[in-house]
């Protein structure tokens, strides 16, 4: 435990007392990674981080003794193993569904602008139903009734990927309850192909 604590004070912001936004950028570089991988957002959803672009003591404690590592070369090492667990069905929609609410910044904010849920998606559904992600990113540039995104419509697209045949989207039915966005998605797939 020792190791892991001084691993974190040699990143940590010494008046905060937490790993800063420039703590984080210093270990990516560190561990030869890009602060914009998908892997960081996976460190941080082992961490059970609060708050984006910051870690607490407790948080990379927990962190970095799930993952055994209490040296930048096994954090880096420990990557592909977390990778793979994140890749676990129920693991993968925690992750989905942190990823979300990590990116929540404000006290009380419950959605997410347009711009950013692009870039979201495009890092943590993409590697799995780039098709469908590509698309759905191509509507939302162009649509005009949606400004920002919430957790129903998040966890709707996820549904959406999982459940639903693509691209002839035969087994959609509209009556169901899918969030509105998905069927004006939908629509306009139907649209695009005639």
């Amino acid at each position: 435990m020792e190791r892991i604590d001084n691993l974190f004070y040699s990143y940590a912001n010494i008046s905060s007392g937490l790993i800063d936004p420039e703590g984080i950028e210093n270990l990516c570089l560190d561990m030869e990674v890009d602060h914009t991988d998908v892997r960081i957002l996976m460190l941080a959803w082992k961490m059970k981080a609060e708050k984006q672009g910051y870690f607490t003591l407790e948080e990379w404690r927990r962190g970095l003794k799930a993952l055994r590592a209490d040296t930048v070369n096994k954090l880096k090492k420990a990557l592909p193993e977390l990778e793979k667990e994140v890749k676990r069905p129920l693991n993968f929609m925690d992750f989905y569904l942190y990823s979300f609410r990590y990116c929540l910044t404000e006290e009380k904010q419950k959605s997410i602008d347009i711009e950013s849920i692009c870039q979201l998606l495009d890092l943590v559904l993409g590697p799995h139903f780039r098709a469908q992600v590509d698309y759905f990113i191509e509507y939302l540039k162009i649509q005009n009734d949606y400004k920002v995104i919430n957790m129903d419509q998040w966890m709707g697209f996820y549904h959406f990927c999982t459940e639903i045949s693509f691209s002839d989207l035969s087994n959609y039915d509209p009556e169901l309850a899918w969030p509105l966005i998905l069927d004006n998605f939908v629509e306009w797939m139907q649209e695009k192909r005639t």
